[in-house]
């Protein structure tokens, strides 16, 4: 009769095979995520150069300027609806930053966006 084995190194090895490919048949790529990451950190290494952030802190951002770029969009929509326009122009954007930025921020966010249309234009 075999002696019994403790279990530790009792396991057989097992040789693993890989699975390969079919010919002609592509490797499948990886979904790729959209984020604002990339833009919120460059304003941020613009603002206070010596200062980082976590990915959490990085997500939360995200998170918020998507939440953001929809609000504006459901009021642009419903500002064109309302003035029986099709097409969502400038004027509704900058009408719904209004509403939904209050005081000093809202003219503020109007402003930079009227500077980076005109940097856009040239």
């Amino acid at each position: 009769m075999p002696p019994k084995s403790s279990g530790k190194g009792a396991k057989k090895a097992v040789k693993s095979q890989k699975i390969g490919r079919k010919p002609g048949e592509k490797k499948h790529r990886k979904a790729r995520k959209e984020s604002y990451s990339v833009y919120i950190y460059r304003v941020l290494k613009q603002v206070h150069s010596d200062k980082g952030i976590t990915s959490k802190a990085m997500s939360i951002m995200n998170s918020f300027v998507n939440d953001m770029f929809e609000r504006i969009a459901a009021e642009a929509s419903r500002l064109a609806k309302y003035n029986k326009r099709s097409t969502i122009s400038i004027r509704e954007i900058q009408t719904s930053v209004r509403l939904l930025l209050s005081g000093e921020l809202g003219k503020h966010a109007v402003s930079e966006g009227t500077k980076a249309m005109f940097i856009c234009s040239k």
